[in-house]
């Protein structure tokens, strides 16, 4: 199942492609006319302890959830990443997509039945503008609603819909089955642009083992 396949059975049923359901119908059409830009780059795998030494280096830290999060049921230990990070001076936020997860409002709810607070979790347009700001975005099984192809590819099926610009950070982590495409079938370009780094495999089990590698690191 991909990234986006949560939202693949209700937009079926409306009879609307993902990218149609985020812009309400409008610019959702390629606008240049041609072939989607090529691919360039080759994708860079990162371990469990790369990760870790990533994050207890950084200062802000953006996590941005995606269905893969909902399907894991990755929640429990993202949110104990995300409170011994911060007892640690890190600056954990979440960052949410209008239409993450398999519904609306999905992840915002499974992120505070796991203890989030509330106000370190935004939503897309709140904090956009804090990417370049931000020294490593983590996303977790996300992909459409993270591809820079919305807003560099006017020729991409997904030209104008709305993204969470993880590429703009100091590094972005991804988090993800593997390098296949999402729910709207475009390849992302963030997974090969030199800041990016892979974290490849079950999104509970790498959060697991991510969060046995913090606690070993402080010690908790």
């Amino acid at each position: 199942m991909n990234d986006e396949d949560g939202w693949k059975v209700s937009n079926q049923a409306m009879n609307r492609s993902l990218p149609n359901v985020i812009l309400g119908g409008f610019g959702t059409s390629s606008t240049g006319g041609g072939k989607p830009m090529a691919i360039e780059g080759t994708a860079t795998e990162i371990d469990t302890d790369g990760v870790a030494q990533a994050l207890v280096n950084s200062k802000n830290v953006i996590v941005v959830p995606g269905y893969g999060l909902c399907a894991a049921r990755a929640q429990y230990p993202v949110a104990e990443i995300a409170k011994l990070l911060n007892e640690n001076g890190v600056k954990m936020r979440f960052g949410i997509h209008p239409v993450a997860g398999r519904m609306p409002g999905q992840l915002n709810v499974l992120l505070a039945e796991a203890g989030v607070p509330y106000d370190i979790v935004q939503e897309m347009d709140e904090l956009n503008e804090d990417f370049p700001d931000t020294d490593v975005s983590l996303v977790i099984g996300a992909n459409d609603t993270v591809n820079s192809a919305a807003e560099d590819d006017p020729n991409s099926i997904i030209a104008g819909m709305p993204v969470l610009r993880v590429w703009k950070s100091g590094h972005t982590i991804v988090m993800k089955r593997s390098l296949g495409v999402g729910y709207a079938a475009v390849d992302n370009p963030v997974f090969f642009k030199p800041n990016t780094s892979m974290y490849l495999g079950d999104a509970k089990k790498q959060c697991e083992a991510l969060l046995e590698a913090l606690k070993r690191h402080y010690n908790a």
